[in-house]
């Protein structure tokens, strides 16, 4: 059993996570309105603890500094058959049309600090969570879920990973909600670096009376570009981490990276971290023996559809499940910043992706140079004798079995040679 303790962070031993199968225990303080967590999980045959700090007196709550919703995919069906459909029989199974929908579990960010204690002072961002009567049971196994992930990785023997963000704790109201505390390392996502870097370009472009210096436009693409790789590199670190530590991502996106600067000057200083664990699936070989669970029931249906049917099928098609998702947000980071605003956005990329050139990134490209707003994204990419295209094309693969893991991407020449 794990006693969350106030006052302490994670050890650095294996813990006992929330189980995703009920809704975990929870025990009134004496604070009213107000709850500690205490946990417990039967795992393996050892018993070790880990610590967070769970007591409502340990935090002071700030300002609310925004929300974000999530994407429910409600089921998936095959390539319907058509003139504008042409495809060989060996892609069936293994390209799915998603039915995608907002769901109902909204996220509030609110600023805050640890108030007491020997961390006091430690910035936090509170992660909220709706109780019951607002987003009923999913909400709460959502945020059990996202504490399961966080407690696993983060209580790993090899230490705590600097691509992830790090949980220190959390509490629960009387109405239900809950509030996890998570280390303050920047407010800023890539999606929101997208924006403001769009934003730039459009304001440079409708500079008319005076044109951009040739030679400050290729510093700032030299900037950019240097800024795009470390962002997407560490994002690709943490997801390396995650895998080898038995854990599927699920909800990567431009939203999911966590970002200290969104300045290109401080790119040097940059430490992208992975955050939004809630839809996190556990893919070691004993929890694959148990069955699905409320988080990977779709994602083994999908796997079943593409011919994975054993335990270790079913952990890559997970893994490389993961790295296409990697490629969509690798390709939104190669178009968004590079583009003027509006000019291109995640879900128009995937359509021009998936629908249009079904997944030939090459016929992309050659689609992208006729159109001269694409062009500094099609320059990016086509660095180290288009590196990008081809790392692109073996994330998104429609053949799951070939895409690269988590580390090969990292490591990939486009990422770590002198492309510029």
């Amino acid at each position: 059993m794990i006693f969350t303790t106030p006052h302490c962070f994670f050890s650095c031993s294996t813990s006992l996570p929330f189980s995703l199968s009920k809704k975990p225990s929870f025990f009134l303080s004496k604070k009213p309105r107000l709850s500690t967590w205490v946990s417990s999980r039967t795992r393996s045959s050892s018993l070790c603890t880990a610590s967070l700090i769970t007591s409502p007196d340990s935090f002071e709550v700030g300002r609310l500094i925004g929300s974000y919703g999530f994407m429910n995919v409600t089921s998936y069906s095959g390539f319907q058959s058509g003139a504008d459909l042409e495809f060989s029989s060996g892609d069936l199974g293994q390209l799915r049309v998603q039915d995608v929908g907002e769901g109902s579990v909204k996220i509030r960010l609110y600023e805050g600090r640890i108030a007491q204690g020997p961390f006091e002072g430690t910035p936090v961002i509170f992660k909220v969570y709706p109780g019951q009567r607002a987003a009923g049971i999913e909400a709460d196994m959502m945020a059990a879920n996202e504490l399961n992930a966080h407690a696993f990785l983060q209580s790993s023997s090899k230490g705590i990973c600097k691509n992830l963000l790090l949980l220190l704790g959390g509490f629960e109201t009387k109405t239900g909600e809950q509030w996890l505390a998570f280390r303050d390392n920047g407010k800023y996502s890539a999606a929101d670096f997208a924006k403001a870097t769009s934003e730039k370009v459009s304001r440079a472009r409708s500079l008319q009376e005076k044109p951009w210096n040739p030679f400050e436009q290729e510093q700032a693409f030299k900037r950019r570009t240097y800024f795009v790789i470390r962002l997407f590199q560490g994002a690709m670190n943490g997801l390396a981490y995650m895998h080898n530590h038995e854990r599927l991502h699920q909800s990567l996106g431009p939203a999911s990276v966590i970002l200290n600067t969104i300045v290109e000057r401080d790119a040097v200083y940059l430490v992208p971290k992975l955050r939004d664990l809630a839809f996190s699936v556990d893919i070691s070989f004993s929890s694959l023996e148990e069955g699905p669970s409320t988080f990977s029931e779709d994602l083994w249906r999908r796997a079943s559809s593409a011919g994975a049917f054993t335990p270790m099928e079913r952990r890559s098609f997970g893994i490389a499940d993961d790295i296409y998702e990697a490629g969509l947000l690798f390709a939104y980071l190669a178009f968004v910043p590079f583009c003027e605003a509006g000019i291109m956005d995640s879900l128009s990329l995937q359509r021009l992706l998936e629908s249009t050139f079904k997944l030939d990134v090459m016929a992309t490209r050659e689609y992208c140079l006729a159109d001269d707003r694409l062009l500094e994204a099609v320059k990016f990419l086509d660095l180290g004798d288009a590196a990008g295209w081809e790392l692109l094309q073996a994330m998104l693969n429609p053949d799951f079995r070939k895409r690269p893991i988590a580390e090969a991407v990292a490591n990939h020449r486009f990422l770590t040679a002198n492309v510029l």
